[in-house]
């Protein structure tokens, strides 16, 4: 489906440096504001020829700045030097499994990167807005689901854990600096442009491509929110633009469907999606891993008048259409 928005003119000619820009949501965020006429300032560690980024040709359109979140002379630079008003914070190490693996490496990057950006924001006369990506992960393991935003952040685990402290930064910033951020908790996002195939969207749908059964490393019980990357950067552009109120500075908002899924219901969607009759592979290896979580998004509907445009199995279509093209070609 086609998103119609009258948030064209908000955007347009407005300075934007993105964090993550390379990523899935990142990329996806960075299309929106190029297309909406914004001038984007892209910060890019590692330069990844398959990304959608490039994929896209959206490294022509943006201003690219080499550098890492670690690196906070950089962000201040960048933030100066371009004049930036508006920023989306979504760089960050993502994968659970890696953050088990090395946790020093994310919490340098998850939490260390979060202050860094903070810090320069704060030091910046231009700043107007800042966007952070939180997750639901940054509330722990919880007797009482769905998750509002009252609950409690309680990570346990290391990405949780990070994404937790980072979350109660930005919230340090807002009430003891006034620092404009407000702060987003959104269930798993899947989408085309995810290269990181240890996730269960895209990797159920290589294995699929690839004739071969797809791997459920789990038992197949957890459950989870399964949030479409497009849907996600319409929430995040509307809090964004809801920011001009600025009754709602310094909140979380958490941005889900409310259709929570097991993991082995997602791969079996998957299945029906691309008319596959293989049998998914279970291995119940995993450890260290929440059993269920999944969000209220009351609040986003209620005060920014949010709600999600995509259901599960367009969701599917497009992102199965989008890896269609990519192993292709």
């Amino acid at each position: 489906m086609e998103v119609e928005t009258d948030s064209n003119e908000h955007w347009k000619d407005k300075n934007i440096f993105i964090t993550g820009c390379t990523g899935l949501l990142g990329s996806w965020l960075t299309k929106a504001l190029v297309g909406r006429g914004a001038n984007v300032i892209g910060l890019v560690r590692d330069s990844i020829p398959k990304s959608n980024l490039y994929r896209l040709g959206l490294d022509r359109d943006i201003t690219i700045v080499k550098g890492a979140l670690e690196d906070y002379f950089i962000l201040e630079r960048a933030l100066n030097e371009y004049e930036i008003g508006t920023v989306f914070h979504l760089g960050a190490q993502t994968i659970v499994g890696i953050a088990n693996a090395n946790p020093i490496s994310t919490f340098d990057s998850n939490i260390n990167g979060t202050w860094n950006i903070l810090e320069a924001c704060r030091r910046s006369k231009n700043i107007e807005k800042v966007v952070f990506a939180s997750s639901d992960k940054a509330y722990g393991a919880q007797d009482e689901l769905p998750y509002s935003e009252e609950t409690p952040l309680e990570g346990r685990h290391p990405y949780d854990v990070s994404k937790s402290c980072a979350d109660l930064l930005c919230q340090s910033y807002h009430q003891t600096y006034q620092l404009p951020v407000c702060i987003t908790r959104c269930g798993n996002f899947y989408g085309g442009g995810d290269l990181n195939f240890n996730r269960i969207v895209p990797g159920t749908i290589r294995s699929i491509l690839n004739n071969e059964r797809p791997v459920i490393r789990s038992d197949g019980s957890l459950v989870r929110d399964y949030f479409y990357v497009e849907d996600g950067v319409e929430a995040y552009l509307t809090l964004a633009e809801n920011m001009d109120n600025r009754d709602i500075l310094g909140e979380a908002f958490n941005f889900s469907t409310e259709k929570p899924l097991s993991v082995l219901d997602i791969v079996t969607k998957i299945l029906e999606v691309m008319g596959s009759d293989l049998e998914p592979l279970i291995l119940n290896e995993t450890s260290n891993e929440i059993e269920k979580q999944y969000l209220k998004a009351e609040k986003a509907r209620n005060i920014l008048k949010w709600h999600s445009l995509y259901d599960l199995e367009e969701g599917l279509e497009k992102t199965v259409e989008w890896y269609e093209r990519f192993f292709s070609i």
